[in-house]
């Protein structure tokens, strides 16, 4: 019933920065939490940042300061806009999402992910 797209990745220099950007579309009532995963080779999967639909937030520690996540409700749209990018935030990134999709199901979805590279 949900759709997660995600868009904005790709290969950036050290210190560089990116805009990732995440799209629901389908049929659902409301969306909650939405937020960014990051996967890097050989690791688990760790959370990036959340964002609730109200506006707070939470970051990992590892990018407090470089990186901000926003939302636009009204284009069911979550984003992260990563700066000072470094080697080590080389990964798949991950758009989730915590959807109420009728008046008895709450679900998690997860988007296809788009690759960072952070290279020179």
């Amino acid at each position: 019933q949900v759709q997660l797209v995600e868009s904005g990745g790709g290969l950036v220099q050290p210190g560089g920065s990116l805009r990732l950007s995440c799209a629901a579309s389908g049929t659902f009532l409301v969306i909650n939490v939405m937020g960014w995963y990051r996967q890097a080779p050989g690791k688990q999967r760790e959370l990036v940042a959340t964002i609730s639909s109200g506006g707070s937030t939470n970051y990992a520690d590892s990018v407090k300061g470089r990186f901000t996540i926003s939302r636009d409700n009204a284009k069911n749209t979550v984003y992260l806009q990563m700066s000072d990018l470094k080697p080590e935030d080389t990964a798949v990134y991950y758009c989730t999402a915590n959807v109420l999709v009728s008046l008895f199901a709450l679900n998690d979805y997860w988007g296809q992910g788009t690759q960072v590279t952070v290279s020179s």
